[in-house]
């Protein structure tokens, strides 16, 4: 596995290993173990290749593609603050559901159910002038994610590694099984995750990207007031944080209300997020299955730290942005003209 190695300067790397190695011998386990293993990684660079896909792989054929990227996509996000947590949305769809192929951004037929952002066909029309049927849409929705994320911080979270071929197929029969659904327990959770390649720790850092973000109170609903069928509420869900969702939902409640997924902190790319489930404030019952495995509460006490989780969130991405993808070796794939349609 390639490591995805997070934008810090040679201090912090310095510090964060040292927090984890001091983590590590503090309570000793398999997670902090291999935690530790994963900071080697991305502070020295100590990993393997990635197969399929590699650094800068348009260098030659289109030097400014991933600069224009970032400029149109920082662009945009200053004018408009909820596309990080709307593009990361879109990314995580779109590898879970067929793999990391673009066919979210296929338009809607009798048979398919589309996902786009207009940034993303701005970009794609600006690509196309400067390197016709060069970059794929597959790679601009992987880097606009980790661009729309980084503008926050003003430089690259993360590493992307390109060369993705765009698919040609969208079935909405697909989505069923292949996205964790809010009220997902652990145990499926896991089972989610690691049928993608992916394990309990991506699980965790992963789910802090709803650290940005907003849900509906219709997605809340039945944990808010009816959890069993007896008009209760989920016991896992701390009561004053259920009164005041409650309060913004209103009574009757209101389905299309936006609720923060990490309140007072929303717009705020950061570890918040973990501490808010470790006090059962997490909005979704998937938030607060985090806590119920030890393996994974102990990620959730460990990534409460900003640098932890910057560093395990960019290694889980670079393996989230790998799956299933179409490279036109030995597997179907091309280069959209416009990303909405199939060639």
């Amino acid at each position: 596995m390639c490591c995805m190695v997070a934008s810090f300067s040679s201090n912090t790397n310095r510090k964060t290993f040292l927090e984890l190695f001091w983590y590590f011998k503090m309570g000793p386990s398999f997670c902090s173990l291999l935690l530790v293993a994963l900071a080697v990684c991305a502070v020295f660079g100590v990993c393997d290749g990635e197969d399929k896909l590699k650094m800068n792989y348009y260098h030659k054929t289109c030097p400014s593609a991933e600069t224009i990227v970032r400029d149109m996509t920082w662009s945009k996000v200053a004018a408009n603050s909820v596309l990080p947590a709307k593009l990361l949305r879109l990314h995580f769809h779109d590898c879970f559901v067929r793999g990391c192929d673009a066919s979210v951004l296929l338009d809607s037929t009798t048979n398919t159910t589309a996902e786009k952002d207009d940034v993303i066909d701005d970009i794609k029309a600006r690509l196309e002038e400067d390197c016709p049927e060069i970059v794929s849409c597959a790679d601009i929705l992987t880097l606009a994610a980790r661009d729309a994320v980084s503008y926050q911080f003003q430089r690259s979270m993360w590493q992307v590694l390109t060369g993705r071929k765009d698919g040609r197929t969208s079935v909405a029969s697909d989505i069923s099984g292949n996205l964790p659904p809010p009220s997902a327990d652990f145990t499926s959770l896991r089972q989610l995750f690691a049928s993608k390649g992916l394990d309990v720790m991506d699980l965790v850092a992963l789910s802090g990207a709803h650290s940005i973000g907003v849900s509906r109170c219709g997605v809340i609903a039945s944990r808010l007031n009816n959890f069993t069928g007896n008009g209760d509420t989920d016991p896992s869900l701390d009561s004053v944080y259920a009164d005041t969702l409650r309060r913004e939902c209103g009574s009757p409640l209101n389905p299309s209300t936006a609720l923060d997924m990490d309140p007072d902190s929303s717009l705020s790319f950061d570890s918040h997020y973990f501490k808010i489930v470790s006090q059962n404030k997490g909005l979704f019952q998937s938030d607060a299955a985090l806590v119920t495995d030890p393996q994974s509460a102990k990620m959730v006490e460990m990534l409460q730290k900003d640098q932890l989780f910057f560093v395990r969130f960019a290694q889980s991405m670079k393996k989230m942005g790998a799956i299933g993808v179409l490279t036109g070796e030995e597997d179907e794939g091309e280069i959209r003209k416009h990303c909405r349609v199939v060639n």
